[in-house]
């Protein structure tokens, strides 16, 4: 019987690397994530707050970087490149889960949310087109909570994945450094 690490030649790489394991595990869990935040958008119709939107950037920069980061990883790379690479992951991570506390904080009234929660700017035209144009602007509010599972928001679980990809960067990032 044989295991997947020594059946796949990529998994056995990746085990022999947590540079390469860390990199990759971010940028699938990241890449989901994201997946997801855009399915309740564009399929569901559950439309992001500015918090909300804020949130995604730390997946845009995790996402390419996760995946340079695995190649660099798999190409044998320097290890200061890597440990660059993987404590960048760790640091973006980490701040969006304190983006994530905040909005969650917003949304269960604990402190206030920013004033640029109160909707787009848009061109409304002319005066008489005005009361028209007001009544189809909806207003995504960063204090009210639009879905919830479990008792969680999606700035709750956003908090959980992003302390998760923290989690699996610094594991990453600490295993790496103790190679010799």
């Amino acid at each position: 019987m044989t295991t997947q690490s020594a059946a796949i030649p990529a998994f056995k790489q990746a085990s022999a690397s947590p540079a390469l394991t860390a990199s990759l595990l971010v940028t699938l869990i990241a890449a989901v994530t994201i997946s997801g935040a855009w399915f309740f958008q564009l399929v569901l119709e559950i439309l992001p707050c500015p918090l909300c939107l804020e949130q995604r950037y730390a997946y845009y920069l995790v996402i390419p970087l996760g995946a340079l980061t695995a190649l660099a990883a798999r190409s044998g790379a320097p290890r200061p490149l890597l440990l660059a690479g993987l404590a960048i992951l760790a640091l973006a991570t980490l701040a969006n889960a304190g983006l994530g506390t905040y909005h969650a904080g917003v949304e269960w009234g604990f402190w206030k949310g920013p004033t640029d929660c109160s909707g787009p700017v848009v061109n409304l035209g002319s005066a008489a087109d005005l009361l028209s144009k007001l009544d189809t602007v909806k207003v995504v509010r960063c204090d009210e909570v639009q879905w919830r599972f479990l008792g969680l928001s999606l700035a709750g679980y956003n908090v959980l994945i992003s302390l998760l990809l923290a989690a699996i960067a610094a594991w990453g990032f600490a295993r790496t450094a103790r190679r010799t």
